[in-house]
């Protein structure tokens, strides 16, 4: 899988010959300005929550590309209800897709639409593909539900969020590697804007003091697992 970080918590998913992207927030996010929408040619579009720096660019790409939008009920039903085709899950179920087996879990987060309109129950995702498996968080505070994920799973990567005051912050994303037992955290959702700012410098150094590697990288680049 080769992962892209699209800004904020957006990423692009490269799996065999399939494009997945996450929660699209580009058009709007000044930090991802170099990245190209016109690019993304997305099969699969999977939505966490319904919060705007979530959702801004779902409409474009699922409209240009013919995607499957992949998110809970009341997400898919919204974007159903404009033309487009999704694919409902709702938490801890799982579906095999064209790109690999894909399991809804929980978060602990808020999730409504920009016009207040009710945007079910967050959640996260875990990608299983090519005997290999990663952790999407989405939005969420750090929750023993985690726990659950190592039961099944051997992850090789987790993506969390680490900006804090919306989400759990890096101090709560470390104890989240450990319930997850993952050491290889992607962090996301962090200095878009003022109330997200870190020092990212301070945060990568706690993660290597207990011998784990936070990964923190510009829109554009990408990881390979």
């Amino acid at each position: 899988m080769k992962i892209t970080f699209l800004g904020h918590a957006t990423l692009e998913i490269k799996i065999n010959e399939f494009s997945v992207v996450v929660d699209p927030f580009i058009s709007g996010n000044p930090f991802a300005s170099e990245v190209d929408i016109e690019n993304l040619k997305p099969d699969f579009i999977l939505i966490t929550h319904a919060h705007q720096d979530h959702i801004l660019d779902v409409e474009k790409l699922a409209k240009e590309n013919d995607s499957i939008i992949i998110s809970n009920f009341e997400i898919v039903n919204h974007f159903q209800n404009k033309g487009l085709k999704g694919h409902p899950m709702n938490h801890g179920g799982k579906w095999n897709f064209d790109f690999g087996e894909l399991k809804y879990v929980n978060a602990i987060h808020t999730s409504t639409f920009p016009d207040g309109a009710n945007g079910g129950q967050p959640g996260g995702f875990i990608i299983s593909a090519n005997n290999k498996s990663i952790y999407i968080a989405g939005d969420t505070a750090l929750t023993f539900d985690m726990k659950i994920i190592p039961l099944k799973y051997n992850l090789d990567l987790a993506v969390l969020p680490i900006g804090d005051n919306f989400t759990m912050g890096y101090e709560d994303a470390i104890l989240a590697s450990d319930f997850i037992k993952c050491d290889k955290i992607l962090g996301y959702h962090f200095d878009t804007f003022g109330l997200i700012e870190i020092d990212q410098s301070k945060a990568v150094e706690e993660f290597k003091k207990v011998n784990k590697e936070l990964i923190i990288i510009k829109p554009n680049e990408h990881i390979t697992i």
